[in-house]
């Protein structure tokens, strides 16, 4: 019996794109077997022909800047998009779905910015949207928490999803590093870009926290929900501060169900977390989500969240379901939104923070400074001081937990007492 074959447009041919065509064309018959249909590459958009666009394998001929004609041709089947950004991307994926065909993309900005409107279109028009790539790489997660736990109700997601500021923070932890050494570093490995604002202020994480906390919690949740704070202010001091409590300071993802369940919180921040904490022992430019669920408990998912390789292997692990869908008559599990519960402001949060004053060396201070967390409710659970301070001490204090609107409000009083002379450092303490 002769197999049927799926005719593929593959939109942007950068380090994944080109790693996703080259595997496709290595792995064909593998593909095929898996599919019960043969994938045929007919097409790949790119900005430039001009350049060398040679991928093992691949028709030169295939190569074109036409990327709204390709989409809109007959005889494709399923669209790959991976270049990145909001425009063309977004009207190229919608073109896509409107004339019949399923898409995989990788497009995290683009899924955080506008995800319902694409699931939406998806259902709309009876195509597949999937994208496990856009979020920890070739980590298992989106599906996990899309499919396996459909029956459960996940409570909590906590993660690194950042492999350039998680590299940076654990050489900080592990070297000695300051932040300026710890990402030049990470530049000269290729871990992160030139221009590394979107890692290290954390949009790129806020753009994923989005998108598990969507899939998690059944509700609409775009990149504006996102509580963003990146890393460019952590010090040498704030991750000497985390090893005096047992504690390292990672860059974290949190997507968590406020109490009563009506509302979620989604925030991205640098935070201090136990080292007996499973978060706490990710190394390098690796990721690991954990994620909290009623009936299975916590679980967690770990593996390189970059490169090439790694995310064209969840493009690929994508692109073979929605082919078996497409060979199958029938599509995947489409967007789920029915709890449509709000997202809750950054005030609202629950949680714990770590502050450095530093104060006169004086009888009053310690008096004057807990007058100030008694005012605004907050319970102090450790005071450590510290006498190195020129002509002065350092003050450590460790809360319990608290409203985030308390605990802010706490700061900005403490910065106006007298014996205060400078609040060093402001860290929140999350997994315990």
């Amino acid at each position: 019996m002769r197999m049927s074959t799926l005719r593929v447009a593959l939109l942007g041919c950068g380090v994944v794109g080109s790693e996703v065509a080259r595997q496709m064309v290595e792995h064909a018959d593998d593909l095929a077997a898996r599919i019960g249909a043969r994938l045929e590459l007919v097409g790949v958009a790119v900005r430039r022909t001009g350049r060398d666009r040679a991928v093992p394998g691949v028709d030169p001929e295939i190569f074109t800047t036409d990327a709204a004609g390709l989409v809109s041709r007959d005889d494709v089947d399923l669209v790959i998009e991976v270049i990145g950004g909001i425009e063309p991307a977004r009207s190229l994926i919608l073109t896509a779905m409107e004339r019949g065909k399923s898409v995989v993309t990788a497009n995290k900005a683009l899924l955080a910015d506008d995800g319902f409107a694409l699931h939406t279109a998806a259902d709309k028009h009876r195509v597949d949207l999937y994208y496990e790539a856009a979020v920890a790489g070739a980590i298992p997660l989106l599906r996990p928490l899309r499919e396996s736990l459909a029956g459960d109700h996940v409570t909590r997601v906590l993660g690194i999803v950042n492999g350039t500021t998680n590299y940076v923070l654990d050489q900080m932890d592990t070297n000695g590093s300051g932040f300026a050494e710890a990402l030049e570093e990470a530049q000269a490995l290729g871990y992160a870009e030139a221009d590394p604002t979107a890692d290290i202020e954390g949009y790129d994480a806020a753009a994923k926290a989005a998108i598990l906390a969507g899939i998690a919690f059944h509700s609409p949740v775009s990149l504006a929900d996102v509580h963003r704070e990146g890393i460019s202010e952590v010090t040498a001091a704030d991750v000497a501060g985390a090893k005096a409590m047992g504690a390292v300071v990672k860059l974290l993802a949190i997507c968590e169900l406020a109490p009563g369940g009506e509302a979620v919180g989604v925030r991205v921040h640098p935070a201090m977390i136990p080292r007996s904490h499973p978060l706490a022992g990710v190394r390098g430019a690796y990721n690991a989500v954990f994620v909290e669920a009623e009936s299975a408990g916590q679980l967690m998912f770990y593996g390189p969240g970059a490169g090439g390789t790694p995310t064209a292997s969840a493009v690929l692990g994508d692109l073979v379901t929605v082919a078996r869908n497409r060979v199958g008559g029938v599509t995947g599990p489409g967007g789920s939104w029915y709890a449509d519960r709000r997202v809750h402001p950054m005030g609202e949060t629950v949680t714990r923070y770590h502050i450095s004053l530093d104060v006169e060396d004086r009888p009053g201070v310690l008096a004057a400074v807990a007058t100030v967390f008694a005012r605004h409710d907050v319970s102090i659970e450790t005071v450590r001081q510290r006498t190195e301070v020129p002509d002065g001490a350092e003050l450590v204090v460790v809360t319990h937990q608290a409203s985030d609107e308390a605990l802010t409000a706490t700061v900005d009083d403490l910065a106006k007492l007298d014996t205060v002379r400078d609040v060093m450092s402001v860290k929140r303490v999350e997994g315990e």
